[in-house]
């Protein structure tokens, strides 16, 4: 039933919005930046900090972990927080460059589990952020679980209002096919959904590609 449910919200959100193409980056190592520097902003205001970096030729490993603390900070200001989130780059880039010798190759040849394990050891490196570098940089299949997604299925009645981290990413990961090209679609479409129709307040519920249909099997209880 639960499969039913999942499937039948991705294909009506696919039929909606299409194909995300995510994530928008020309490389692996930026779209790991960008989801340090995405924790609690909107992503506009990442693309300013990224394109402060791009101008001066940053987004290469040992080059940005050698800049400077104040100057980092600066470049990535826009994305705010940036004083803390200066720190989270700082000490992912120390366990790249130490570990890994900054070689995205030899970062993904390590087996998921333990991957995932290392990198929520590193300081500043919480599910959400570990789960969006091994999805859309590494190519593993990992479900990113993130504000909208908790929103989205509990307003569906899929999950309970408050359920952790890992609850929620088990309902996907039990009931769906693991598969990484489709974790990194759904995920994003789930993005496209919470932006354009489900909001925190005052969601539009009455053009929801999820709007209660009889052929559907889904039903959205009215939120205002």
């Amino acid at each position: 039933m639960i499969n039913r449910q999942l499937q039948s919200i991705y294909r009506r959100l696919y039929s909606r919005f299409g194909a995300q193409k995510w994530w928008p980056a020309d490389s692996a190592f930026e779209v790991i930046v960008g989801a340090i520097l995405t924790q609690n902003t909107g992503w506009s205001n990442v693309e300013k900090a990224l394109a402060n970096l791009k101008k001066r030729r940053l987004l290469q490993p040992r080059r940005l972990y050698a800049l400077p603390d104040e100057e980092m900070a600066r470049l990535i200001r826009p994305a705010g927080y940036y004083n803390i989130k200066t720190a989270r780059l700082k000490s992912f880039l120390k366990f790249f460059l130490d570990g890994y010798g900054g070689s995205i190759q030899k970062l993904s040849a390590v087996k998921l589990p333990l991957l995932r394990e290392r990198l929520l050891a590193v300081k500043g490196i919480g599910p959400e952020t570990a789960d969006s570098i091994l999805l859309y940089a590494l190519h593993k299949p990992v479900f990113v679980i993130d504000a909208y997604t908790k929103r989205i299925f509990s307003r569906h009645r899929l999950i309970r209002e408050g359920a952790g981290y890992d609850q929620v990413q088990e309902l996907f990961t039990r009931n769906l096919k693991n598969q990484e090209r489709f974790f990194n679609e759904y995920h994003a479409l789930i993005v496209a959904l919470g932006k354009n129709y489900c909001a925190k307040t005052n969601p539009k519920c009455g053009g929801c590609p999820l709007a209660f249909s009889r052929n559907s099997g889904i039903m959205l209880s009215k939120f205002t």
